[in-house]
């Protein structure tokens, strides 16, 4: 699975909410710098050569849908977000958040027991 650029990020993520689009379907969906149709059709392209996305041609139109599931990348993503920033160690990414205030108590002892009980 190649990476994204953060507007095929962006796209996929529209992608993967309409399940099937146009475009023009997408460019709607895209409220802060909508580029041009041309240059979204070219990186709509692009993420079906890097296989996310697949098509189904009406003549000369194509509707395009998600290969790649949202869960799919988001694994990848985050495995290789967790290797790169913090040593492949899940510890040190709950020590990150902690750290930085994002996860309260609570939620440490909701995943405590997410843990403990799983089977």
């Amino acid at each position: 699975m190649q990476k994204l650029t953060n507007k095929e990020e962006e796209i996929m993520h529209i992608m993967w909410r309409l399940k099937k689009a146009f475009v023009k379907d997408v460019l709607a969906e895209i409220e802060i710098d909508k580029p041009h149709y041309n240059t979204l059709s070219t990186i709509i392209r692009n993420l079906e050569e890097k296989r996310y996305v697949g098509y189904k041609a009406y003549g000369k139109t194509h509707e395009y849908f998600p290969i790649v599931t949202k869960e799919q990348y988001k694994k990848k993503f985050m495995n290789t977000a967790i290797d790169h920033y913090f040593n492949s160690s899940y510890k040190n990414v709950v020590s990150f958040f902690a750290k930085e205030d994002k996860i309260s108590v609570d939620e440490l002892k909701e995943i405590i027991a997410l843990i403990e009980n799983k089977d």
